[in-house]
């Protein structure tokens, strides 16, 4: 069953990507997720109210 990030997951790991704050990386990550989705198709990603994305299940 997949799982949700906490914010400070989800906020830990765009630093970890993208070696920058978090709020500054929030339109680089709608992109690639935008990407994905137009890649693969759009019922493989879900977005998650408050907390990001995760893969559906």
């Amino acid at each position: 069953m997949p799982v949700a990030l906490s914010h400070y997951e989800f906020f830990t790991l765009l630093y970890a990507v993208w070696k920058e704050k978090p709020q500054h990386c929030g339109v680089a990550v709608t992109n690639v997720i935008s990407q994905l989705r137009r890649k693969i198709g759009d019922g493989y990603i879900e977005t998650v109210v408050n907390s990001g994305y995760r893969f559906a299940g």
